[in-house]
């Protein structure tokens, strides 16, 4: 993964091969019962809870020239699973404010922190495509507002 160079403070900004070899060397690593880093102890937790990926993260070669584009109408798993560790990493430093506290009532209610995930997945979408067609950058109240919605 490399450095965005031009970042105020480091910051990672992997490309979609890093992202896919990142996921299928966690999962190779899993398979063999090796040390994991405490990123790849995260990203663990969410391969567990998705055996059906199991195929596209056992061959990274395949994993690399994989399409998972629109038009192919196939779920593209690395985008989800980073999806996964992304509200992951929301909900434990609580950013944007409040997304924390909105998990856990989503979470709650659901009676389920996955399906939680789930939910959050398309307002973190719907937020990023807004972000994308406005050029502004991504709106975090917003966010929180359409999780605490569902």
């Amino acid at each position: 993964m490399a450095l965005h160079p031009s970042a105020p403070f480091p910051m990672f900004t992997p490309s979609q091969h890093d992202v896919r070899r990142f996921f299928c060397e966690t999962y190779r690593k899993v398979q063999e019962n090796r040390v994991l880093t405490p990123l790849e102890a995260i990203a663990r937790d969410w391969l567990v809870q998705h055996p059906e990926y199991a195929e596209s993260l056992s061959n990274v070669d395949e994993a690399l020239a994989a399409d998972y584009s629109v038009e192919r109408g196939t779920a593209n798993p690395f985008l989800h699973l980073s999806m996964h560790l992304s509200i992951a990493e929301q909900i434990s430093i609580d950013q944007p404010p409040g997304i924390r506290a909105a998990f856990l009532s989503l979470a709650q209610r659901l009676g389920s922190e996955h399906d939680a995930h789930h939910e959050m997945m398309e307002c973190l979408g719907e937020m990023i495509w807004q972000s994308q067609r406005s050029g502004l950058p991504p709106d975090g109240e917003r966010y929180v507002e359409c999780v605490k919605r569902r």
